[in-house]
């Protein structure tokens, strides 16, 4: 049983000024990690503990989430999904991270329906910027690179509020921008007087269109 401190505050609610009490230290980690619950790929780094020499971090997908990978972006399978990060401190609350991630996947050919293979290879990179538990801009100081698909424009970095950073997410986006959502089988040509299907169901190839209007 909790023992009452001075003030009449519990000793669960006592903490110093400007510290998280346990509760809500607990409640945020929880939190953290919650938005990844429905993710098919996750893998976790704390740039807490990041030194000056920087980090290379490499993960691959298992059979199981490579499963789930292609269910979630909707492919026929996914044979291969590799990721090399190398992670480097920019300064005391930024950080830049490059990507290497390659991929084998099967998709459905619009015209046939036949399995069709693919490589999928990018190079990107991104920029966070910890800002703790504030919301808001982040300042032009603080500004640089944001992310990188094979071009070169630069927007505001990505503003984090927990140190414990999903290193797959960018990763599972730039693979997602990388299908292509009218893959045809070698040769194969739509008959004349149609159309090729619709990418209104494929979230992805919004996903492209709206990029591309960024």
């Amino acid at each position: 049983q909790r023992q009452p401190v001075a003030g009449g505050l519990c000793a669960w609610c006592a903490h110093p000024a400007g510290s998280v009490s346990p509760r809500r230290a607990r409640f945020r980690a929880v939190a953290d990690y919650i938005g990844a619950m429905n993710e098919p790929l996750t893998h976790f780094y704390n740039l807490g503990r990041l030194g000056k020499a920087g980090d290379t971090v490499k993960f691959t997908a298992d059979a199981g989430q490579c499963a789930a990978i292609a269910a979630w972006s909707g492919v026929l399978s996914l044979e291969t999904f590799a990721v090399t990060v190398d992670i480097s401190k920019l300064g005391p609350t930024r950080f830049r991270l490059a990507y290497q991630l390659t991929a084998q996947v099967i998709q459905a050919c619009v015209v046939t329906l036949e399995p069709v293979q693919a490589a999928v290879a990018r190079n990107f990179s991104r920029e966070l910027h910890f800002v703790g538990h504030t919301r808001g801009p982040a300042t032009s100081a603080e500004s640089g690179a944001d992310m990188v698909l094979d071009a070169g424009a630069e927007d505001e970095p990505e503003d984090i509020e927990s140190l414990h950073y999903d290193l797959a997410a960018p990763a599972l986006e730039a693979y997602s921008l990388a299908l292509d959502p009218y893959r045809r089988s070698p040769g194969a040509e739509f008959s004349l007087g149609t159309e090729p299907p619709q990418a209104t169901d494929s979230p992805f190839a919004v996903l492209k269109g709206l990029k591309g209007h960024a």
